[in-house]
This record gives C-alpha cells, structure tokens and sequence, in this order.
C-alpha cells in the first residue's frame, strides 16, 4: 500500500484541526471568566498537551484508515468512509457502466464494417476471376495479365490488412515445406519472370517450418513481389534456406535497385514508401508492413540488407526455440477474455 504524503493529508483536515483547538480555547476562555474556578495557566498548557497528543492519534488512525480505505476502493474491494467518496464511487460506477456500453457500440459497428469489408474482398475476386478467364481465352485481352495481377495483390493487401486483428480466428499452425512454398509463389509469377527476362536460382532443400502455409505464403508472395518489381529487365533473383543452431532462415536476394541508407531503417513502418517508391511510383507502403506483422504473429521476424543500386536480400527467419503451438493457446486465450 502506497501512503499519501502526510502534508497533503493535514492540508485536507486542517479545518477540523482548527475547531478542535478553537473549541478547547473557547473552554478555557470560558472557565477564565468565571470568578468562581481558579485558573492556571500550568492546568491549561497541560491540557493544550492533552488535547494535542489526542488531536495527533485520532489524525494519524484516520490518514491510516483513509489510505487504507482509498486502496481497497482501487481495487473495487472497500467501502467509502465518507459521504463524498461514497457518491464519488457511484458517479465511477455510472461512468465505467456508461464507457462500456459506449465501447461496445464502438465495437459492434467495427465488427460490423469490418464483415462487410471481408466480404466485399471475397465479392470482388468473382469478377477478377471472371475476368482472368476471359484474359486466358481472348487473345487480344492480354494485356490485361499485369492489371489483374495488381488489382488481385492489392485486394489480398487489404484483405490481411483487415484480419490482422482477427488474426487468432484464422490461422492454423503446420509443419510447412519452404520448398513446395516457394515453387507455388515462383509459377504465380512465372509469366512475370519471363517477360522480365529475369533469372532465378532456387537454392532450398527439403526445409520444413511451424507456420501457417497461407499467411506464410502472403509473405513470400510480397517479398517476391518486391523483387520483380525493383528489378530490372534481365536481372537476378535467388531464394535459398540455410539452418543454424538457433533457426531457420530463408532468404530472398535480387540485383533490382537496392534501398537507400536513409531509408532502410523505415522500410517496415506502416505507409512508407521510400525513394523507391516516388521513383517507380504505384506503392502503397503496406506490403512490408504486412509481412512483418504476420510473422511477428506466427512466430517470425523479417530483416534486410541492401546496397543502393546494387542488392535487396530479404530474409525471413525461423527461430528454433519458438513453439507456435503455446502462442496459439495463449492468443485463443486472450481473445476468450474480451
């Protein structure tokens, strides 16, 4: 239990200091006056003493008490000693009652807009779908190949954006292959590989990881996607897995445009485009963004290294000594209290 500073306490009680000792004044001036008692002043200092040893036990058991008291009302445990800490703990209660029923309609409209927006997500792949379709059949639609491709990553983009705080709803951990991962990502992208003339080396062994194979695979699809980007035609691109004691590391590297010194710091910040992104433009500065919350949620991290105009490496890494399983209970866990 924290104390009030006893100062503070006495500056609060002070009027009832005052009448105290105006009270024994009164008496005395009283007993002075009458003709009939004989004062000494011996009998009024000791009295005064009195009085004040009196005054002092009586102040220091209710400064005790009342800090006591305030403690426990903190704690939603105590009763008020008073008539204003009494009406104080019912205007809480009124407030606190009021602050979740207002919280709660917060809520129910976020939960509200935030079904609509997953569905209209899932809506709008239809047309996209059909519209692929129609791009594979139609030969003088071929054109239409790289706007889908953007319009279908931007959708996904704000699809994982939106289930980020749901994110325990939706995730199951299993033991994923890097390998047939990364294969799935490269054939999404091989007509962009291609027209890009853009060479690639897998270097992966047979590597398995604790993860979730979508959002693991969201990832991937940004990092690869990054690369093509910046990228220039005929360029490079490796993706390779290495092991050591502690984790698992997958790494994907390209030749493309490198990142600024300056900016390199900021690449995983929410909405930072960086030069990159004022130079080849139509970047959103949410795909990184993304990849790093969703593998701090499943248990990852992303880093990076990269040399102006000369190399990106980024690399996701999987720490051995982290159970995925544990921090799946423990989110279902917290999300069973609210």
């Amino acid at each position: 239990m924290k104390l009030k500073p006893v100062w503070k306490f006495i500056r609060y009680q002070r009027s009832y200091i005052i009448m105290c000792f105006a009270c024994y004044s009164l008496a005395m001036a009283v007993s002075y006056a009458d003709p009939g008692i004989h004062y000494k002043w011996d009998t009024y200092l000791y009295g005064l003493g009195l009085l004040a040893l009196l005054i002092t036990a009586f102040f220091a058991y209710r400064y005790v008490r009342e800090t006591r008291s305030i403690a426990l009302l903190r704690e939603e445990e105590g009763e008020p000693m008073t008539l204003e800490g009494e009406a104080c703990q019912d205007e809480l209660h009124r407030m606190e009652t009021e602050h979740i029923r207002k919280l709660n309609e917060v809520n129910d409209r976020g939960l509200e807009s935030y079904r609509f927006m997953v569905s209209w997500f899932h809506e709008i792949k239809t047309p996209i779908a059909v519209l692929r379709l129609i791009q594979q059949t139609d030969p003088r639609a071929a054109d239409m190949d790289e706007e889908l491709s953007r319009i279908e990553h931007y959708v996904d983009q704000a699809l994982y954006h939106a289930k980020l705080d749901s994110f325990h709803q939706d995730y199951d951990i299993v033991s994923c292959d890097l390998k047939q991962l990364v294969k799935n990502m490269v054939k999404q992208h091989a007509k962009t590989f291609i027209a890009k003339k853009i060479k690639l080396a897998l270097q992966i062994e047979s590597a398995a990881v604790q993860s979730d194979p979508k959002w693991l695979s969201f990832v991937l699809q940004q990092l690869i996607t990054n690369s093509l980007k910046y990228t220039d035609t005929g360029g490079e691109m490796s993706v390779t897995a290495s092991e050591t004691a502690s984790e698992i590391r997958l790494t994907v590297r390209d030749n493309g445009a490198g990142i600024d010194p300056k900016d390199l710091p900021r690449i995983f910040n929410r909405g930072f485009t960086g030069e990159n992104g004022r130079v080849y433009g139509k970047s959103t500065g949410m795909g990184l963004y993304l990849a790093q919350e969703l593998c701090a949620k499943l248990g990852h991290y992303l880093t990076c290294q990269s040399e102006k105009g000369s190399y990106t490496e980024m690399t996701i890494h999987f720490p051995r000594n982290h159970d995925p399983y544990l921090d799946a209970m423990r989110i279902r866990g917290k999300s069973r209290e609210h």
